[in-house]
């Protein structure tokens, strides 16, 4: 009988020789590439181009592994699209890094175009091929296993379709089966179900009568002990067994699978910004926040200017805010606003044509100028360029009240701009169900943080800062 904390770990990451071969080839076909054009273009393979192949290889593999390019059964446009993306941002790491080295001169702009250029080809054209050849063996050269799937919820559903759209699996689903009443999942109409083969009580019987390779548990998590009744009866009938439990009724906050010393763990909500992560997260508000303060000096310098001939009152405006793991600091914004006495405990939200806003307030909340100090929240490491907006403590604890999960977004840090905010989800929440679409995109955007989405949500800002919603 198997230990808690056994010698081989329970987690276990299933490669392949053909993912194997799919790096070596890109790896490959990169390091060709480069080879070639330094030898035509530079006549010799310098130090600094051996190094910069080198650096090239290593970013490749640590982007690659973290877009799971070699992990993925995604369809092909799905696939190329993440490859684009990670060979992107290794070259604007690669960028990053000869600005921050003053290394830039020393290669040729030219060059390293046309390697991110043919490289970039060169891999889609190899995965193209790749693909096709692994269809074509699992077509005709592997025996296709039938399987029954345990359950008839949306789980069950959903199941069933992934694994007759893949076709590397080389898996039939001839159908599933009912489970007690007790056990059913409280789903109300399910489409796209497998045939329903009978109910539980029938397994044993239908794995034989349909010649059964592998038998999936789709159940409820309240239902876990079917598997412990129906395990080493199924063992004697010679079949793979999977569980997937089914958590997906929970609202999930960059979930994961993971091991503690051998022990798996089902991690249902935690930060993205742990290890590295977090201090790639920090390196890139730095950096960043830095460039970005140089550049908007002067326009701070004048609308504070502005701001003080306008009206009596302070230039900033400055109000307690939650952040990262409910946290409480101060954020930063121009006053737009006339000095006015506060409503006792009540925060109210600015609306359009509010007077007590200023004739200079209406222009820096219309082009979201009043939202520049921020980027010093950011330097003092209390905010992020890219985040989920913080709003007023005391919206915080109403909303928290009304919509479920809504402290989640306090599990990354806040930022001055976000995925709700480039997706016109900001300024006065008029109704609830406003609100809730800010919070199920700032959620959206913590389980899929990455510093190319960063990038891409601060390019978006440019145009989205200026819209209707800003007043």
């Amino acid at each position: 009988m198997n230990r808690i904390g056994s010698s081989r770990s329970v987690l276990q990451r299933r490669g392949s020789f053909s993912n194997a071969l799919q790096a070596m080839l890109d790896g490959v076909a990169v390091l060709g590439i480069a080879y070639v054009l330094i030898e035509r273009q530079i006549g010799v393979l310098s130090a600094h181009y051996t190094a910069l192949v080198v650096l090239l290889l290593a970013i490749m593999g640590l982007l690659y592994d973290r877009f799971a390019i070699y992990r993925s059964n995604a369809s092909f446009t799905r696939k190329a699209l993440r490859l684009i993306q990670a060979w992107s941002l290794a070259f604007a790491l690669l960028l990053l890094l000869g600005f921050l080295t003053k290394q830039t001169d020393v290669f040729s702009r030219r060059l390293i175009a046309q390697l991110y250029v043919l490289g970039l080809l060169a891999q889609l054209l190899l995965h193209m091929v790749m693909r096709a050849l692994q269809k074509s063996f699992v077509r005709h050269a592997v025996e296709t296993d039938n399987v029954i799937i345990v359950g008839t919820g949306q789980l069950a559903a959903y199941l069933g379709q992934r694994i007759t759209h893949n076709p590397w699996l080389a898996e039939r689903v001839v159908g599933c089966v009912t489970l007690p009443e007790a056990a059913q999942s409280a789903d109300s109409e399910v489409r796209g179900l497998p045939p329903v083969l009978g109910a539980l009580g029938e397994l044993l019987t239908l794995i034989d009568q349909h010649e059964i390779r592998t038998v999936y548990f789709a159940i409820p998590l309240h239902a876990s002990s079917i598997i412990e009744d129906l395990y080493f009866k199924l063992l004697d009938h010679h079949v793979t067994i999977h569980w997937v439990p089914d958590i997906f009724a929970l609202r999930l906050i960059n979930h994961s699978v993971r091991e503690i010393a051998g022990v798996p763990v089902l991690t249902l909500s935690e930060t993205p910004l742990t290890g590295t992560r977090r201090i790639v997260k920090a390196l890139e508000d730095t950096i960043l926040a830095s460039f970005i303060l140089l550049g908007i000096a002067p326009v701070l310098l004048a609308v504070a200017i502005a701001i003080k001939l306008d009206s009596p009152g302070p230039v900033f405006f400055r109000q307690a805010r939650l952040g990262w793991n409910g946290e409480s600091f101060r954020i930063w914004k121009f006053r737009s606003m006339y000095v006015h006495p506060v409503e006792g405990d009540v925060v109210r939200q600015a609306t359009r044509g509010d007077p007590r806003v200023t004739r200079v307030g209406a222009f820096i909340r219309r082009t979201s100028l009043d939202e520049l100090p921020q980027i010093f929240n950011v330097l003092r490491g209390e905010m992020s360029l890219v985040g989920p907006r913080p709003h007023a403590v005391q919206h915080d604890y109403e909303y928290s009240q009304r919509i479920q999960q809504y402290f989640a977004r306090h599990n990354i840090k806040p930022g001055i701009t976000g995925l709700a905010q480039v997706r016109g989800y900001r300024g006065e929440t008029r109704d609830l169900d406003q609100m809730v679409h800010r919070v199920q995109s700032d959620i959206e955007y913590i389980n899929n943080w990455s510093l190319w989405l960063d990038l891409s949500i601060l390019v978006r800002t440019m145009a989205a800062f200026t819209g209707k919603n800003a007043y």
